[in-house]
């Protein structure tokens, strides 16, 4: 069994990125939940955090507790209803940067597995062809000594998908302590996953609008 242990960072209590009317924009660090969980000492969350200053903000999707990166919050329903619309059907598009264990020989490669949960596990997740669909491309940024930095294109957005999809091809993200063995979750202090840029169509001028939150692995 994982044991959750939550220790959200701090500093900064807030990084907002981009704010209109409609929409924020913020960083999440790793470590901090994008939504409360049902423990009392999960109620610190991005959402949370967010509404303490403005507080018609609307959780929109969500980042996994370890990843960072670019979190987008709507501010009225109408927002909030054409942003879903846009990642329920696949027209967000997601780059993500991640270091991951070994070399990986193809500079290019598109990841086609089907993902279902671990019944007796949750809330992990296996590769099962009575799944549901789940597609990840990605590309080789850079080669380092017994890792790779890759960027990351899900297509689709099921639970845990990178760690697992990259788990599949023999190369599991390094920091994950949930699919890692301990080498590799002794390889980060963290989870070395990063949401770095998020492209929508703002609700209300309908223009493409990206949001970037480099990282540096």
């Amino acid at each position: 069994m994982h044991i959750f242990t939550y220790n959200p960072p701090t500093l900064p209590w807030l990084d907002i990125r981009y704010i209109d009317r409609d929409i924020i924009v913020i960083h999440k660090p790793s470590g901090l939940l994008s939504n409360p969980g049902r423990a009392e000492n999960t109620q610190d969350c991005a959402i949370n955090r967010v509404k303490q200053r403005y507080n018609d903000a609307i959780l929109v999707h969500r980042l996994d507790c370890d990843t960072s990166g670019v979190v987008i919050f709507a501010r009225n329903k109408k927002a909030e209803s054409h942003l879903k619309t846009q990642f329920q059907n696949r027209l967000a598009k997601k780059v993500y940067i991640a270091e991951v264990a070994g070399i990986v020989a193809q500079d290019t490669g598109h990841i086609d597995f089907s993902l279902a949960p671990e019944k007796d596990n949750p809330p992990f997740q296996q590769v099962s062809k009575d799944g549901k669909a789940a597609v990840t491309d990605y590309k080789v940024v850079q080669h380092r000594t017994g890792s790779t930095l890759v960027e990351l294109y899900p297509q689709t957005g099921r639970t845990h998908q990178l760690r697992v999809h990259m788990l599949a091809i023999g190369h599991p993200i390094l920091g994950d302590t949930f699919y890692g063995n301990e080498q590799v979750i002794n390889a980060s202090p963290r989870l070395k996953l990063h949401a770095k840029s998020l492209t929508i169509t703002h609700p209300y001028s309908q223009k493409e609008m990206t949001f970037y939150s480099p990282e540096h692995f």
